[in-house]
C-alpha cells in the first residue's frame, strides 16, 4: 500500500486530538496505561500523519537527561531523544522515511546525544526501518505490557556507511559536486530547503516528499559522480531578477549511487526504480525514457537543509567558485564547499569531515 498524496506531517497538540479515534485502538490495547497517559500529555507538543480524514501517523519524542534506568542493561548518562510513541498506518516506504527524518531532525535541534526507541517483537517492519538508519539492539524493556526490543543510534560515534550514519556526512576522500536543479523542480524535490519568498502553501502541497532518499533525473553525466560524494544543490535563477542574486545554494546530499539509461532492463524497471523517490510522475519519466538518448539518475540521501541560502554571487566572490565552467555539474574544491557549508549555517557536528 503507497502512500496517499494529501497525508501531511505536522505538529500538534494531544488536546487537538480525540482518544476515540479509531487510529488509537491498538495502543489503547497493547498499554493498558495509555489512555491516563494520553490525558496527562494534553498540552504536550507531538508530530501526526494525516490528511482532511484520517489520522495514519503518530510520534511523540521527548529528552531524558541522564541515565535511563528502566530498560536492560540501563543505558549510560546522556542527553537521550526517547521516541516515546510512535505509530505508522501503512507500508508506505517513503512514510517510514518522513517520521525517521523528522525524527533526526527533532535530535538535532534538541543537542541529543542519542536516540532511544522501544519496540514490541511484533512490529518487524519497525524494527527494521530503524536499523536501516543505524538503530541497534541494546537490550530489553520489560513492563505489564511484555517485553520490548531497546534500539539505540549514537549521534556522536559514527560508522562508515552512509545510511547507518545518516544524517552525518564524511568527505574524506571523497568529490564534491555542484548539482543544478531549476526552480519548479526544486520544492517538489527538496521541500525543507524552501526559499523565503516561495508560498508556504507549496510546501504544505507537496510535504509528501520529504523524504530521505531522492533521484534526481536529467542528461548529464551523472556517473562522474561516485558513492559517498557530496552534492551541493544550487537552484537556478527563477528570471526574476540576475542570476548573481537569485541563484542560490539550498542544501547538501550524499551520494549513494548512479546509473545510465543502459542499466535499466526496460521502461518498467526504471519506472520501479524512479518513481518511489522522484519529483516525476509516470507519464513524464515514461516519456524521458521513451526520448532521452542520454539518461542518467543519481539517488542520494537528502541530508540536511541549509538555514541561510548562498547566493551565486557570494559563491564566487567569497567561496572562490570559479565561473567557469558552467553551472550544471560543477567539480567543487573542498576549500569552496566547506566555504558555502559554513556560510549555510548548518549544525556543524552534521559534516564529520
Amino acid at each position: 500500500m503507497g502512500e496517499r498524496v494529501g497525508r501531511q506531517l505536522r505538529l500538534t497538540k494531544f488536546n487537538n486530538l480525540s482518544l476515540e479515534d479509531p487510529f488509537f485502538d491498538s495502543l489503547k490495547e497493547g498499554y493498558a496505561e495509555f489512555p491516563k497517559w494520553f490525558a496527562s500529555k494534553a498540552e504536550d507538543d507531538l508530530y501526526v500523519v494525516d490528511d482532511d480524514n484520517e489520522l495514519s501517523g503518530m510520534i511523540y519524542l521527548k529528552m531524558e537527561n541522564g541515565p535511563v534506568n528502566d530498560v536492560e542493561p540501563p543505558l549510560p548518562a546522556g542527553d537521550w531523544m526517547k521516541v516515546g510513541t510512535l505509530k505508522i498506518v501503512g507500508k508506505g516506504t517513503k512514510l517510514g522515511e518522513r517520521v525517521i527524518k523528522k525524527i533526526f531532525d527533532t535530535a538535532l535541534d534538541k543537542g541529543a546525544s542519542g536516540i532511544y526507541v522501544t519496540v514490541f517483537e511484533v512490529h518487524q517492519q519497525l524494527i527494521k526501518l530503524f536499523k536501516r538508519y543505524g538503530f541497534i539492539e541494546h537490550g530489553t524493556k520489560t513492563t505489564d505490557n511484555g517485553m520490548e526490543h531497546v534500539l539505540t543510534r549514537s549521534l556522536t560515534n559514527h560508522i562508515p556507511d552512509i545510511l547507518a550514519r545518516y544524517p552525518f556526512m564524511d568527505f574524506a576522500g571523497k568529490n564534491r559536486w555542484l548539482l543544478a536543479v531549476y526552480p519548479e523542480y526544486h520544492t517538489r524535490l527538496l521541500p525543507d530547503s524552501i526559499l523565503n519568498n516561495e508560498p508556504q502553501e507549496i510546501v504544505q502541497d507537496v510535504s509528501h516528499t520529504n523524504t530521505i532518499h531522492k533521484i534526481y533525473i536529467g542528461k548529464l553525466s551523472l556517473t562522474r559522480m561516485k558513492k559517498g560524494d557530496a552534492v551541493l544543490i544550487y537552484r537556478t535563477s527563477d528570471k526574476k531578477g540576475p542570476a548573481h542574486y537569485r541563484s542560490v545554494a539550498t542544501s547538501v546530499c550524499v551520494v549513494e549511487e548512479t546509473h545510465r539509461k543502459k542499466d535499466f532492463a526496460s521502461v518498467d524497471d526504471f519506472l520501479g526504480y524512479c518513481k518511489p523517490h522522484s519529483v516525476f510522475d509516470q507519464a513524464e519519466l515514461r516519456h524521458m525514457f521513451a526520448t532521452y538518448g542520454r539518461l542518467y539518475t543519481a539517488k542520494m540521501t537528502y541530508n540536511v537543509a541549509f538555514n541561510k541560502r548562498i547566493t551565486r554571487g557570494k559563491m564566487i566572490d567569497e567561496a572562490g567558485v570559479p565561473v567557469q565552467p558552467r553551472w550544471d555539474l560543477k567539480p567543487l574544491t573542498k576549500e569552496a564547499f566547506d566555504a558555502i557549508v559554513q556560510m549555510g549555517q548548518i549544525n556543524e557536528s552534521i559534516v564529520i569531515d
